[in-house]
């Protein structure tokens, strides 16, 4: 049971002491800030009054109630100032975030104009109506006027940054030359030119974001360009082949129209001969067909032979009938020989 309240007793003790441990680091965050105000605040002094302070006070062994209260006080303040001008520097995240934002709904408005722009001039309006290609004059004055404008516009940036730095330069002069006839100037006045300076410096460092977002913009503009004339000097190209090979179809048309009309020619007197044949057919109609001629033929052949038999019994009955003749020529001679004698 000793053991139990021991071991709660060094509970409660290891509590403390981490609580007494919290509120010291606590206080030495707090006199950590004090202490780096401080300093901060002496350096700044010794560099307005440009005199260096080698006396060191030793700091007092312990603070006092009140000392701690005063220091807790200006801690406090720091911080809330600290949170203000925080809350401030969002504010003003915020409001360059908007304006941002704002630059780029613009962007992004002026970028679809653009687009309906280059649409209604060049993909519509500088189509041929002819030949519906898009006309490479028109493309390449469309795009030069864009460059002339975003020109001109990089110009009159060129010129207001031109003309703050002046101011700067202006003011930075003047500030020199008070300094040198030994007019100091009081810390307002010091302060206020600082703003003053600070303002002019945030307003070149959008005039330069500016100027490169028209850089930036110019050079896509440049690569479009380029693009743009890539792919004309493609289409160009493609148009002098389509050319070229329509020159070379419409000599083979014409090479192939002079074939057909000759063709054409062939076949009217192909034509006229097979009408011509047909009438020879249509009038030969009447002629006996292959086998009635062979068989008059056959007996062509066979009247022929038949006539030749009988040509030769002709003969033979004429021969015969030569010499019957002369047996009786000779038969009478003898008898009116024998009758006279």
């Amino acid at each position: 049971m000793s053991l139990q309240s021991r071991r709660i007793d060094l509970e409660n003790k290891v509590a403390n002491l981490k609580q007494e441990i919290d509120r010291i680091n606590l206080e030495n965050s707090v006199y950590q800030k004090y202490y780096e105000k401080k300093k901060m605040e002496m350096g700044i002094e010794e560099d307005d009054k440009r005199k260096p302070r080698n006396k060191r006070r030793n700091a007092p062994p312990a603070l006092t109630i009140d000392q701690k209260y005063d220091i807790a006080i200006l801690v406090q303040e720091d911080l809330h100032t600290e949170m203000e001008k925080n809350k401030k520097n969002y504010e003003k995240m915020i409001d360059t975030l908007r304006a941002v934002l704002e630059e780029t709904e613009i962007r992004i408005s002026e970028l679809k104009r653009d687009a309906y722009e280059f649409k209604r001039d060049v993909v519509v309006g500088a189509e041929n109506s002819r030949t519906g290609k898009i006309m490479a004059e028109r493309v390449t004055r469309y795009l030069e006027e864009k460059l002339k404008s975003k020109d001109s516009m990089v110009e009159k940036l060129r010129l207001k940054n031109a003309t703050l730095k002046s101011q700067i330069h202006k003011v930075e002069k003047q500030l020199s030359q008070k300094e040198e006839i030994g007019d100091v100037l009081h810390y307002i006045d010091f302060h206020q030119l600082q703003i003053e300076n600070k303002q002019y410096v945030a307003k070149i460092e959008e005039r330069n974001e500016e100027l490169l977002t028209v850089k930036l913009s110019t050079g896509k503009t440049l690569r479009v360009l380029n693009e743009l004339k890539r792919q004309l000097n493609e289409k160009m190209a493609e148009s002098e082949w389509l050319r070229t090979e329509t020159t070379n179809k419409r000599a083979l048309l014409n090479k192939l129209s002079q074939e057909v009309n000759k063709v054409n020619k062939e076949v009217s007197t192909d034509t006229r001969q097979n009408n011509r044949l047909r009438q020879q057919i249509d009038e030969a109609s009447e002629m006996p067909n292959v086998e009635d001629y062979i068989m008059q033929k056959r007996s062509m052949y066979e009247l022929q032979s038949t006539l030749k038999n009988w040509q030769k019994k002709i003969e033979i009955l004429e021969m015969a009938a030569k010499k019957s003749r002369a047996l009786a020529s000779k038969a009478g001679y003898q008898g009116h020989r024998a009758m006279t004698s």
